[in-house]
């Protein structure tokens, strides 16, 4: 059986080896001329330079070692005793260095989700509060898109249902660009807030909940739905209050029999921009649906079943009054509730990207 070390020594080498075939890959004249060809190329060496960049810290380390090592082994007796203790200090810290290094590449190296590149539908729905979790909703909302501009994606509102007394009693929102879907897949769950509402004479602080589902946004061809298993009806649609928006029955409703998956949109003027609405949002829901029966049958047990995201679990709380939003799953607490509900949700993707990344790679060693 092949040592640890030797282990390494292979990754290592194998990141390397694609590494450079890559980059010859990118300025190759025929992959650029083709655009397909070389979008994909592109994203396979953004995917590889984390690993490249550990690898090339490892190789650094491991020459300090060696060479520290050398001179100690090759020393006359003549080597003063203070440049033996800093050269056999080098030995030691480089290779504590290299273990480090070694435990990174593996987690940089474990499987992406095949889902990671796509492009997200985002689906908030107030929960348990009443008016209180509606504006949460809305401040989840903001959080979110104000987080997707900081990582330079964009957004799209598909559909929305305001309360009326402000806030979102539920609203479906995109977030487009290359590995959205690696960076918002997170935040799916059950988010609680802690404060004291607006409308609280005494000062006390309630508990509101908000759901966040998370659907990778699929293509046509990635999901194949028998148009006779659809049930479509059209009616008038209304805006707030009952009032009329509408004369003509532009609003859809699609039913999926076969699952029982409904979806109504009714945001748009015309009944065929809010039929293609839907088919967006039930194809991804449909697809998130395969996922989680394929999910199922594939685990043995709980830990086989790495970032299911199931809804039932509370993921994260945020308590105004001590300025603290705290990540339940992996235990991650920070008191800048202000920033993160500006989007500064960077230290908690990091965080549960690298937890995932441990957990998949347990599962492997364990398999």
């Amino acid at each position: 059986m092949a040592s640890d070390s030797q282990v390494i020594e292979r990754l290592a080498e194998q990141v390397e080896h694609r590494y450079q075939e890559l980059n010859e890959q990118l300025a190759d004249p025929e992959t650029m001329a083709d655009r397909a060809r070389y979008t994909e190329v592109a994203r396979s060496h953004r995917q590889l330079e984390e690993a490249h960049k550990i690898v090339e810290e490892y190789r650094r380390a491991k020459s300090d070692a060696a060479g520290a090592e050398e001179l100690l082994e090759g020393g006359d007796g003549s080597m003063e005793a203070d440049d033996r203790r800093e050269f056999q200090e080098m030995v030691v810290t480089s290779n504590e260095e290299m273990e480090q290094l070694a435990e990174r590449l593996r987690l940089a190296m474990v499987e992406r989700d095949p889902n990671d590149d796509k492009n997200v539908l985002v689906e908030i729905r107030a929960g348990t509060g009443g008016d209180e979790a509606a504006l949460f909703a809305a401040d989840l909302y903001r959080m979110l898109t104000k987080y997707a501009e900081r990582r330079r994606f964009k957004t799209e509102v598909i559909s929305q249902s305001p309360s009326p007394s402000g806030g979102f009693k539920e609203i479906t929102f995109a977030i487009k660009g290359d590995g959205a879907y690696s960076v918002f897949k997170y935040e799916a769950g059950v988010h609680r807030v802690q404060r004291v509402p607006q409308t609280e004479s005494q000062g006390r602080i309630h508990t509101s909940t908000a759901t966040v589902a998370v659907l990778p946004e699929v293509e046509e061809v990635e999901v194949q739905i028998d148009p006779n298993e659809l049930q479509v009806d059209v009616y008038r649609s209304s805006g707030p209050g009952g009032q009329s928006v509408n004369t003509t029955d532009s609003a859809v409703r699609i039913t999926h029999k076969p699952t029982g998956l409904v979806v109504s949109m009714q945001d748009e003027k015309s009944q065929l921009q809010n039929r293609e609405r839907a088919m967006r949002v039930l194809r991804a829901r449909l697809y998130e649906l395969a996922l989680r029966e394929q999910q199922a049958e594939q685990a043995a047990d709980r830990k086989a079943q790495v970032g299911s995201g199931e809804r039932s679990e509370k993921v994260r709380t945020y308590n105004y009054p001590q300025g603290r939003v705290t990540d339940h799953r992996i235990k991650l607490t920070t008191h800048n509730l202000e920033g993160v509900l500006e989007g500064d949700l960077d230290e908690f993707s990091e965080g549960l990207s690298a937890d995932e990344r441990r957990r998949k790679l347990e599962a492997q060693a364990a398999a």
